[in-house]
């Protein structure tokens, strides 16, 4: 099925809602993000397909083509660079394309791979969104009229916070190889750089930076993140 020859003809882009009609494919490893950009989408009208990983977005991709993709480039089976490269490549194009990440250097290597453009975590708010996307489709699915400035904050679910910090201390307790501990650092820094937890981050690019003692140092900050419901 292909989303996007459904969903418009039946609805419209309006002022207030300038993705209605649009279905939007996130490939994000992180529920904290994802959650975060569930929030903008629903406030903008578009549907929302999740995936995880790299293997995840292609078995989504084998059934249906979304209106825009956006893409982590930092995911637990390989770069989010390769999954860019395939679509955009790929006939019928998806025509939107973003990479996302916390990491400046990331922006440059999306755009290589073939992104018409770029998210920076964390997220700048909910029109800047809207523009990153709307500005890469064609004119008759863009909204008749102004588009309406929504300055309204979007909070992620501090539960999504936690389940990250989770699942990150897992892998790291069983992290045996660089990839894998590298992995974790740069999803640790990027989720709580989103969060706003400052010791989280630096704890992280220690470990990035090989500081002695920091692997020990980061699991006792994800342990006290995950015992404690009000982190965020």
């Amino acid at each position: 099925m292909d989303d996007q020859d459904t969903g418009y003809g039946l609805m419209r882009p309006t002022a207030a809602r300038p993705l209605l009609g649009l279905t939007v494919l996130m490939v994000e490893d992180s529920r904290y993000a994802c959650d975060v950009l569930r929030l903008m989408c629903i406030r903008s009208g578009a549907r929302i397909r999740r995936a995880d990983c790299l293997r995840s977005a292609r078995r989504h991709l084998e059934v249906y083509r979304p209106s825009a993709a956006l893409i982590d480039m930092g995911l637990p089976d390989g770069s989010g660079a390769e999954l860019l490269e395939d679509m955009a490549r790929s006939t019928p194009r998806v025509p939107v394309l973003l990479g996302m990440s916390g990491d400046a250097f990331a922006e440059p290597v999306a755009l290589a791979a073939g992104a018409d453009g770029f998210l920076a975590k964390p997220f700048a708010g909910l029109s800047a969104f809207q523009s990153a996307i709307l500005r890469h489709l064609p004119a008759e699915w863009q909204p008749a009229g102004a588009r309406i400035v929504d300055k309204a904050e979007m909070r992620a679910d501090p539960v999504a916070f936690r389940d990250d910090m989770a699942h990150a201390a897992a892998v790291l307790s069983g992290a045996g190889d660089e990839a894998t501990t590298t992995y974790v650092a740069r999803f640790v820094a990027g989720v709580a750089r989103s969060a706003g937890d400052d010791p989280v981050v630096r704890a992280a690019e220690a470990l990035l930076g090989g500081q002695a003692g920091a692997r020990g140092h980061l699991s006792a900050l994800l342990s006290d993140r995950v015992l404690d419901r009000e982190a965020v």
